[in-house]
């Protein structure tokens, strides 16, 4: 397998452009080698927003000193997909994202076997859909948008149009408590279309628990989501989310500081949990010829005075964020996709403080 392999991928860079490199690897096995090279190049015009993949950060950077540039090739991808004829599939991808030392370090996104309907293995979480999306340059995309838009270990039985697993809970930080993962997340999804409509929605389970040691409480959080997309024409689509969450804010994207905001807080020994909620909203138009123009909002706020009035939590904590991408994208070949994005970035806290930015990014992508 390792000598075709070789071969092949010698072959394919004289071979010119391909959706994807086959290996020849045997009669019953399918295998491909697919990914992509991106280069992305951000210019933030006031406080240095920009992380790994030059994505837009809601936090502050607290610098008077405008002007910032920087570019990097971290998002770039590289996966492989087995299929055997006994329908057993594999797929191990991973990129070059990571913060601080693990920066340009191969970081695993994705690793999962599938066989008749059951997926094991760490893939998108089940409370997650990317029917109500609007394409967007950044990495990090708009706030509120379907679930966590994030990846986790999980077992994953899926019949038709519905879906259901249960998962390694995302993000559960808990104010002035040591957490304890105690219990997994429970998700079911349905996701199907109609027409020009696109839909999904999306129920889940969790427990959130503090443990100290010495003093446990637990609380039982929950979160669901919709999302869909329209087609107005063959050129316009609309599309869109909306989540609420109670003690699972790890489900809601983009809130807090700037990925996912506290679930719960302690109370004295008893854990109260936060509740939040979010949306977004865009539209696209397909100019033809490879070209686009992609309009985006998202939005996701968490409801904290009580946890302000209970909690070590100040008035200085993140209670609302809000972002808008506008984007024209390229494609001028099918493997090649080359755009530019601007996006504002605002973020306000509990005692009504606000901090915005503004945002340029570019972006040039291969794909094979």
């Amino acid at each position: 397998m390792a000598i075709r392999a070789t071969a092949a991928v010698a072959a394919f860079g004289v071979a010119g452009q391909a959706s994807a490199l086959n290996l020849s690897v045997g009669d019953d096995v399918e295998a491909s080698l697919y990914g992509y090279a991106r280069l992305n190049m951000s210019y933030d015009f006031n406080d240095n927003r920009a992380v790994s993949t030059r994505a837009g950060s809601f936090s502050p950077a607290n610098e008077d000193i405008e002007g910032h540039f920087g570019a990097d090739a971290q998002q770039s991808r590289l996966g492989v997909r087995v299929k055997h004829s006994s329908g057993v599939a594999i797929t191990v991808e991973g990129d070059f994202r990571g913060a601080g030392d693990a920066a340009g370090s191969l970081r695993l996104r994705n690793a999962f076997g599938e066989y008749n309907g059951l997926m094991a293995g760490r893939n998108w979480s089940n409370f997650t859909s990317f029917v109500g999306n609007t394409p967007v340059l950044d990495f990090d995309g708009l706030a509120g948008t379907a679930g966590s838009q994030d990846r986790t270990e999980q077992v994953r039985y899926t019949t038709g149009n519905l879906s259901f697993s249960i998962e390694d809970p995302s993000s559960q930080e808990i104010e002035d408590g040591d957490t304890r993962t105690s219990a997994p997340a429970l998700t079911a999804r349905i996701e199907d279309s109609a027409g020009g409509l696109s839909y999904s929605a999306a129920g889940l389970v969790s427990q959130v628990t503090a443990d100290d040691g010495t003093n446990d409480d637990s609380a039982i959080g929950f979160a669901v989501f919709g999302a869909a997309k329209f087609a107005l024409s063959d050129m316009i689509t609309v599309q869109g989310a909306i989540n609420y969450t109670d003690g699972a804010s790890g489900y809601l994207w983009r809130s807090g500081s700037n990925y996912f905001g506290s679930s719960a807080y302690m109370d004295g020994n008893s854990i109260e949990t936060i509740k939040g909620y979010g949306g977004s909203v865009g539209v696209s138009l397909a100019l033809g010829g490879g070209r686009s123009i992609n309009l985006g909002y998202g939005m996701t706020t968490l409801d904290l005075d009580d946890a302000v009035a209970n909690s070590s939590l100040t008035a200085a904590a993140a209670e609302t964020n809000q972002n808008v991408m506008l984007n024209y994208m390229w494609t001028p070949v099918r493997n090649v996709m080359m755009g530019i994005e601007y996006a504002y970035l605002d973020q306000e806290t509990v005692g009504g403080d606000s901090s915005d930015a503004n945002r340029l990014l570019f972006a040039a992508q291969y794909n094979f």
